[in-house]
């Protein structure tokens, strides 16, 4: 299988590094030979069809940044020329993400989709706001759409809400999709320092991005359970559909209350075929939603198998490659039957 990469950031470094440490592993189990014929980075791109050297463009970018200075292979074609021309079956999206627009990223997939390759993301951006466009043009031209690292990183929640609960009816996705915020509400909590100082240490440590909007206003939680809203409840939304808060007015001393009752705070996210919402909540500390740190955790509502709950890495490089791998591994089982 040949896959085009687009975006070589963090994620898409970890998609080389995965491909590289699981490669014999894909091959005996899966009988699976992932071939990169393509990188591409706002620099241009590296391209070789018959698979270019992943320790190569990772060493090409850690040193100077642009794949396009890949040797021999690297040029400054613009993206959406590298996937309208390259020979793939698959284009592997992870580039920056919007949530405004959903742009560039949903004109990469739109693009894929025309040319007739397959496509796995984990970008929320695009799926957050325009996901019947992009089911609708997979769905035309009878190709794979996969999308699981863009909910919950390396933790399986739609493949598991579609796969493993099959016949389930899912009344109830909630849970802590953000491990930013996770870890700014234990840290306060634990410590009984105020927001401020809680968030500039996570930018510190490289926990909070540098401007940390979507995070802390819970915009990137909304994203989150707005793709689960239209993927699993087969709904129609948006983010503007969402009941959003974030976590900004919580102190130390709101924490130290709930402790008294029980309780801590978490931003939990809750969708189900009429709701729609993003706010802090009181927990029980006995609740299996109660993860500290960085952690995620997801709580399904079912009919049959009463309540699933998935707890895991929501982010990181490593992480969310596992789930980018998976999504491979299904599009090329499906192709082969």
């Amino acid at each position: 299988m040949k896959i085009i990469l687009v975006g070589f950031g963090i994620i898409g470094k970890g998609v080389l590094k995965a491909i590289n440490l699981k490669s014999e592993h894909l091959k005996k189990k899966y009988g699976l030979d992932l071939k990169v014929a393509a990188i591409c980075d706002r620099s241009g791109a590296a391209i070789d069809e018959e698979g270019l050297d992943l320790e190569l463009a990772l060493k090409v970018k850690e040193e100077t940044r642009k794949i396009s200075n890949y040797p021999e292979k690297g040029c400054k074609m613009d993206i959406l020329e590298v996937i309208e021309s390259v020979n793939a079956d698959v284009v592997v999206e992870v580039s920056p993400t919007n949530i405004e627009t959903g742009e560039p990223a949903k004109s990469y997939m739109l693009k894929a989709f025309e040319t007739k390759k397959h496509v796995v993301s984990a970008n929320k951006g695009p799926l957050a706001v325009s996901f019947k466009e992009l089911v609708t043009a997979a769905e035309k031209n009878k190709l794979c759409f996969r999308y699981e690292a863009s909910v919950g990183g390396a933790m399986p929640i739609i493949n598991l809400a579609k796969e493993t609960l099959a016949g389930n009816d899912v009344k109830l996705i909630k849970g802590i999709l953000n491990g930013t915020t996770n870890y700014i509400l234990t840290k306060m909590e634990k410590e009984q320092l105020d927001f401020d100082t809680v968030l500039k240490e996570a930018q510190e440590l490289g926990i909070a991005e540098t401007n940390p909007h979507q995070d802390i206003s819970g915009l990137d939680t909304a994203a989150k359970i707005v793709i689960l809203a239209n993927s699993i409840f087969g709904r129609d939304v948006t983010i503007k559909d969402v009941n959003l808060e974030g976590i900004t007015r919580i102190t130390p001393e709101a924490l130290v209350m709930a402790n008294k009752s029980g309780h801590t705070i978490k931003l939990i996210g809750e969708v189900t075929d009429k709701k729609l919402e993003v706010c802090p909540k009181l927990v029980p500390v006995d609740s299996p939603l109660n993860v500290m740190g960085c952690l995620n955790v997801a709580m399904f509502d079912t009919d049959l198998a009463n309540d699933i709950v998935v707890v895991g890495t929501g982010a990181g490089d490593i992480e969310t490659a596992s789930a980018i791998l998976s999504d491979l591994i299904n599009i090329h089982q499906t192709i082969k039957n």
